[in-house]
């Protein structure tokens, strides 16, 4: 089986039945409510690649996290590679219809060890190769030219050493969303869900979405309408098409797509999270930790009070973590580590239930 299954992601769910809140349906699949993820900053630098995510994916699986989030310039593909080797190491511990694995396409993925000249490399390989004009490459690292996305999926699978994705994300597109102005990026985005639609035909992925850094924050300029993307799908793909979800930072410090209300669904202004669940679209958080940044200071005692008040967990990562695990419509957040007993200590917040929606709403009034 290539893809994850209703019932082989509730076989995973059930070896973890004395978790506690940690289980989601969301399109008959059984999603952990924390997911791996696997970026990591400043990609250039050397020891971005000497240390791993091999024993992390290994750990998070054991522990319970069947989401696994990677994407395809993420440390040059090697992130991808090391999700192939850690599947394969797990051998029978895990079947591949129990995981939900996903990544994304948009960036120019280049190749680790470096090449000399990135921009000859891009000329080569991506420009030759009619995988998209000069003009289609924003800032020499960003395309969403529709054979590029295409090859890059393919080389994305390579990697892994997967047949298909589960979910298969365009990439950071509001990267192209000024240049291109309003009008002419959503026809762009037209024709990648044309392809997207496509390919889910072909097996390559069951189903797409769009991941954002920027593209739901109405104060970069770059703010995204998911009811027009909605649209654009249901133009390319009917009532059956294969849009299902997106994927945005989200966490104790950023909180703006559960409080502002950046969007529009029916001539209504709401939330994006409201958006979402009004369109039936998934919604999964990244950067649930900011990249260590929430850390610099301790959590007040009233928040952990609010999100802990059996006092079980004993960091405040396990706290930003159980706070964007009881948020109201986020089916996963994902974190990032490479250290397994680290994946361990995040997983234990199953121990406890989540925030109740009434307590929860507590934390925005401190």
């Amino acid at each position: 089986m290539s893809f994850a299954t209703p019932l082989g992601t509730l076989s995973f769910a059930k070896r973890f039945s004395h978790y506690k809140d940690f289980y989601i349906r969301h399109n008959e699949l059984i999603f952990s409510k924390l997911g791996l993820g696997t970026y990591n900053l400043e990609p250039y630098k050397e020891e971005n690649y000497i240390f791993h995510y091999i024993e992390s994916v290994k750990e998070a699986i054991r522990s319970g996290i069947n989401l696994i989030d990677t994407a395809s310039n993420y440390r040059y593909g090697m992130s991808e590679k090391e999700i192939g080797i850690a599947l394969k190491e797990l051998g029978d511990e895990v079947k591949r219809e129990e995981l939900i694995i996903c990544s994304k396409g948009g960036f120019i993925q280049l190749e680790y060890p470096f090449p000399a000249n990135p921009y000859e490399w891009i000329e080569e390989n991506i420009i030759k190769k009619n995988l998209a004009k000069k003009e289609e490459i924003e800032l020499d690292q960003h395309c969403m030219a529709p054979d590029f996305l295409e090859w890059s999926c393919k080389k994305s699978l390579e990697n892994m050493g997967i047949q298909s994705f589960d979910i298969y994300f365009l990439h950071n597109p509001e990267m192209q969303f000024l240049r291109l102005g309003e009008s002419a990026f959503y026809k762009e985005i037209e024709k990648v869900f044309q392809r997207f639609e496509k390919l889910v035909e072909e097996g390559l992925f069951h189903a797409y979405g769009v991941a954002v850094w920027n593209g739901f924050n109405s104060q970069t300029g770059e703010l995204i309408s998911l009811e027009k993307l909605l649209q654009i799908a249901q133009k390319v793909g009917g009532e059956n098409h294969h849009f299902k979800y997106i994927q945005t930072p989200f966490n104790i410090a950023k909180t703006s797509i559960y409080t502002q209300e950046t969007q529009s669904v029916a001539g209504e202004n709401c939330t994006l999270l409201q958006a979402a669940h009004r369109l039936g679209i998934g919604v999964i958080s990244s950067s649930s930790l900011l990249q260590m940044k929430l850390f610099q200071k301790p959590f007040s005692p009233e928040v952990g009070a609010i999100l802990d008040e059996s006092m079980t967990l004993q960091t405040d990562i396990q706290l930003a973590l159980q706070f964007v695990r009881s948020t109201p419509s986020l089916i996963s957040s994902l974190f990032g580590s490479i250290v397994p007993l680290h994946v361990k200590q995040n997983v234990q917040i199953s121990k406890i239930k989540a925030v109740s929606r009434a307590k929860y709403e507590l934390l925005y009034r401190l």
